[in-house]
């Protein structure tokens, strides 16, 4: 790439007015200027609403949610092998049917119920989920959380982003409160009381990563993939990303919420995401032998799946896929812009940072923008500032 393309590829990441309207909802002084932020904009006011003045900020960069909503373009983008009619969503689904909340043992046991949507998660399911969390965490006789997801091949691969892409165009409101209850969700699950174990097997991504990572326990098998791919669709890693990803070894979570690399198996608690592995044709009888625990503590039940992860074989002996270019990525990926990410990828000129500057000029250029920035902001705030910061992009970004 002589000097020339480079200068045009990295004019396409010169400050516009639209990046720097929605970076706004990052500076720190936000609130101030934006009075409308506080209140009923903030995501943790239950059963509030949007109701005060609106920012008519455009949708991100090229790819929106318009030219790449649907599961399928999202699958087709990440090279999943899934056939269009098996990923295509419904806009008629049994509600009772879509999550299933069951009292096993001495656990609360969730299971996301949409497998020929890849479990995508939807408002309904939030609404369900949410105040079933609470009352297991009140229980006296529920010692532990259980949430998995149906059919074996996605825990959840993020939220139906279909349905809220519609009701945008439709002008309904869909968008603040799937966003806000979602996000309630996730502070939830990190404030839950009782351990909470999410059962990582297969596809988990943007939303389904919500679901999990906040929890105390995350289980992966080789059967896990792990993605945040919110920048090659005009968005970015919501759900608590700019509070986890910065906290990841190195630069890895940057590197991560700016390609969309994909981890699978072994690799997903290797970078941290995951707390045990499992070798998938053990997890059945991981969950009865949890199900099966005596009033529990938080060590017994760790001890049971310390005890699993021992005993798994599977890619036991391998090493992390991305441990040979750490160095490289830590380097690249310490730089505060994206412009100087790119240089420093082009500068680099291995085969390895040329293939993560391909991947790179394929996202939206603003979308990567306002990731790394968020990424940065929320190195060092607490998670629920991170969500609030979240939501206000949110819907700076739909509306």
């Amino acid at each position: 790439m002589g000097l020339r393309e480079m200068w045009r590829l990295m004019s396409r990441f010169n400050s516009s007015k639209r990046t720097n309207i929605i970076l706004q909802h990052l500076a720190p002084d936000a609130q101030a200027q934006r009075p409308w932020l506080t209140g009923p904009a903030a995501p943790w006011h239950v059963g509030s609403s949007q109701t005060g003045a609106r920012t008519h900020v455009p949708c991100i960069g090229r790819r929106t949610l318009n030219h790449c909503a649907t599961r399928e373009a999202l699958c087709r983008r990440l090279d999943l092998d899934f056939p269009a009619s098996r990923i295509r969503m419904s806009k008629h689904t049994d509600a009772a049917a879509e999550v299933l909340l069951e009292r096993k043992g001495c656990a609360g046991v969730i299971t996301l119920n949409r497998p020929k949507f890849l479990n995508a998660l939807n408002l309904s399911m939030i609404r369900q989920i949410y105040p079933q969390l609470k009352k297991w965490e009140q229980d006296p006789e529920t010692f532990l959380i259980i949430i998995k997801g149906a059919g074996g091949k996605a825990f959840c691969a993020g939220g139906d982003i279909r349905v809220i892409s519609e009701a945008r165009k439709a002008n309904q409101k869909i968008a603040q409160d799937f966003f806000r209850e979602e996000y309630m969700l996730n502070n939830a699950i990190d404030s839950c009381q009782k351990p909470y174990i999410a059962l990582i097997h297969g596809i988990t991504m943007g939303g389904g990563v919500g679901l999990s990572v906040h929890g105390l326990f995350r289980v992966a098998t080789e059967k896990s993939l792990f993605a945040m791919p919110e920048t090659a669709i005009g968005l970015f890693p919501d759900v608590g990303g700019g509070y986890f990803l910065p906290r990841l070894q190195g630069k890895l979570g940057c590197f991560l919420a700016l390609t969309g690399f994909r981890l699978k198996g072994r690799d997903v608690y290797a970078a941290g995401i995951a707390t045990h592995f499992v070798d998938s044709e053990k997890l059945g009888m991981l969950e009865e032998d949890l199900l099966a625990l005596k009033s529990p503590s938080k060590e017994n039940i760790a001890d049971v799946l310390e005890t699993y992860h021992a005993k798994s074989k599977i890619d036991q002996d391998k090493s992390f896929i991305l441990e040979e270019h750490m160095d490289k990525i830590n380097s690249w990926f310490s730089a505060n812009t994206v412009e100087q990410i790119i240089e420093n990828l082009q500068q680099d000129g291995s085969s390895f940072a040329l293939e993560q500057l391909k991947v790179i000029n394929k996202m939206s250029p603003t979308s990567l923008k306002i990731t790394l920035r968020q990424l940065m902001e929320g190195s060092s705030k607490t998670l629920q500032e991170v969500l609030t910061m979240e939501y206000r992009l949110s819907q700076a970004c739909m509306f």
